[in-house]
């Protein structure tokens, strides 16, 4: 039998579900290699099955892959590919899981051999956890996954990573860099954000921390949850989609601008038309979404 070689550098909350649901779905026809930089993820990621052999060692990891799917920090997927290319065969498929694409392409399309094919994802998937004793086998199940057109992988290229990748259960989409880009900020990046900055307000109460702690309930928690991600992933992805972030936070502080002056001139009118309007276009959403993929 003629097993697939997958190497996942990265086995956190991404790369170790990828790892579980392969291994659940696909059994001894896929042999997944791993690469973490602690000993205890690496011990981890073997005690939960998420690959079948691991290494701190990036060669050993990706000798003889026929797919490597990249998940750590977005910042470091150019530096991780510019290591490992010496070591991979022609015709190694690179994916990634990285939430910007526009970056990562720019930089990686100066250094990649022509033999070497390159095909940008997203899977619109995770937790507020981080880790792989976060990952689950389920966790790509009915959401949605983004594949990049433009990176110029052949159509053989993309049906071998396909034929992997649709055992998560995925509902699969694609977009363009720019567009990917833009979407990804005004529906994650900006969220993630504004969450971190209610916190950061509660932070800032001062002598009304103790008396807010006591009236904290579903609506905070639910509003906040992602603020509890991983801080090198957001910081990252602020970093390396700058432009549209930075556009979609100043449209929202025009927003709050607007809500503040509606708040302090005491116009009820314009306040209901506010909450009633988005309220009414968040169901439309989200009714349409869930044609389409799960969107909790």
């Amino acid at each position: 039998m003629i097993r697939t070689h997958l190497a996942i550098l990265g086995v956190g909350l991404i790369g170790g579900s990828l790892g579980l649901c392969l291994k659940a779905t696909m059994g001894d026809s896929i042999y997944i290699t791993g690469y973490s930089r602690s000993q205890a993820s690496r011990d981890k990621a073997v005690l939960l099955s998420a690959v079948d052999a691991v290494s701190g060692s990036l060669e050993e990891v990706v000798r003889g892959a026929d797919i490597v799917y990249l998940s750590p920090p977005v910042l470091q997927i150019v530096p991780l590919v510019k290591k490992i290319l010496p070591f991979l065969k022609p015709g190694t498929i690179l994916t990634d899981a990285g939430s910007t694409k526009e970056y990562i392409w720019e930089h990686l399309r100066e250094i990649l051999p022509k033999d070497i094919f390159y095909i940008a994802g997203h899977p619109m998937a995770g937790r507020e956890k981080s880790g792989v004793e976060a990952a689950t086998k389920d966790l790509f199940q009915g959401k949605a996954y983004v594949l990049i057109k433009g990176t110029g992988a052949p159509k053989e290229a993309m049906e071998r990573l396909m034929g992997i990748l649709r055992h998560t259960g995925a509902n699969f989409t694609t977009l363009d860099l720019k567009t990917h880009d833009r979407c990804a900020s005004v529906i994650s990046h900006v969220p993630h954000v504004t969450a971190a900055s209610l916190v950061t307000l509660l932070g800032r109460t001062g002598g009304d921390m103790e008396s807010c702690i006591k009236l904290v309930g579903g609506g905070f928690k639910d509003t906040t949850r992602i603020a509890s991600s991983n801080a090198d992933m957001w910081a990252d992805i602020c970093m390396t989609n700058q432009k549209a972030i930075t556009a979609h936070l100043k449209e929202l502080q025009g927003i709050l601008r607007e809500v503040i002056d509606s708040i302090h001139r005491g116009n009820r009118e314009e306040l209901y038309a506010f909450f009633s309007s988005s309220k009414e276009l968040r169901d439309r959403i989200l009714s349409n979404a869930s044609k389409h993929f799960d969107p909790n």
